[in-house]
């Protein structure tokens, strides 16, 4: 599934690109003093763990204008919101026509509606674009012992993926364990793909192994609104479109199609997630690991 993906990335974009050109061009926007009766669809874009690079709110809002080609009448309006600042909102019943976020934001489960399509068992929330973790080197080496770092930013567990490639090693904040990787404090790094893009931006000749039987890294998109509904999903289908999603590189992050391995889904709670890192870091059997997880 990965390689036919990365095919048609390599293939398709250009001809995308030619064709929203064209669009553009013969349908342009009307303006509201011409009489068009506009509808507003807020978006939300909560960032609860390390992306690559760029910002995924200024992504969003490329996917909206490209939506808005095709949807008379409405404009989607795109606003980075913390994790904080969505839970308050949500406490004093402010709510998003769209949510896209990662791990952490269980609380708007319930206002969640079903998109048509599934995920680790899940109709309302479905991925736009995922991370992955990696296992670094600054040698071809990965057999030979030594010190581990494992990367933790945001809200994901980097030790369930540690877990399941068998890695032990001292988990570490994020940017430290980069810099004391490439200082030679660590024989190896458990980061993510923001580090693969840290590592090329700087130059560094690193070399990754991909551990893919874990993975929490999901941006996820949900619709809260019945009034928007019909406008709302056709912004998740054009994010989660080829045309969109051939150009997740530009900043650091992996189409959503192709993953495999388990996941944690996108409502676990807070304390189902520290009960589930507390059982990875005692060694569980993984037979009881396994049973706080979806599958993908």
């Amino acid at each position: 599934m990965k390689g036919i993906l990365r095919g048609i990335c390599r293939a398709v974009p250009f001809l995308l690109l030619a064709a929203v050109v064209l669009a553009v061009a013969l349908f342009p926007r009307q303006s509201a003093a011409e009489g068009e009766s506009v509808r507003i669809v807020r978006v939300w874009n909560v960032d609860t763990f390390e992306g690559g690079k760029g910002s995924r709110t200024a992504f969003l809002k490329r996917a909206a204008e490209l939506a808005e080609r095709g949807r008379t009448g409405v404009r989607y309006l795109v606003t980075s919101v913390t994790a904080e600042g969505a839970l308050d909102a949500l406490g004093r019943g402010e709510l998003p026509d769209v949510l896209s976020y990662g791990g952490g934001l269980s609380a708007f489960e319930p206002h969640c509606l079903p998109l048509g399509e599934r995920f680790a068992g899940e109709s309302r929330a479905l991925p736009w674009c995922r991370g992955e973790y990696y296992l670094f080197s600054l040698t071809d080496d990965f057999e030979s012992a030594g010190e581990v770092a494992i990367s933790v930013g945001g809200s994901n567990l980097a030790c369930s993926a540690a877990y399941f490639a068998g890695v032990s090693g001292s988990e570490t904040e994020s940017l430290s364990a980069y810099v004391d990787f490439l200082g030679g404090k660590y024989r190896y790094l458990l980061g993510t793909q923001r580090d693969k893009c840290r590592f090329a931006s700087r130059g560094a000749a690193v070399y990754a192994k991909p551990l893919t039987e874990f993975c929490d890294l999901y941006q996820y998109v949900s619709v809260l609104s019945e009034e928007a509904y019909d406008d709302a999903l056709f912004f998740v289908n054009t994010l989660r479109s080829e045309a969109v999603q051939c150009q997740l590189g530009d900043i650091g992050m992996l189409p959503a199609a192709g993953a495999a391995g388990y996941t944690t889904g996108a409502f676990m709670t807070a304390e189902t997630s520290a009960a589930f890192a507390q059982a990875v870091r005692a060694g569980e059997p993984r037979k009881n690991i396994e049973n706080f997880l979806k599958t993908v």
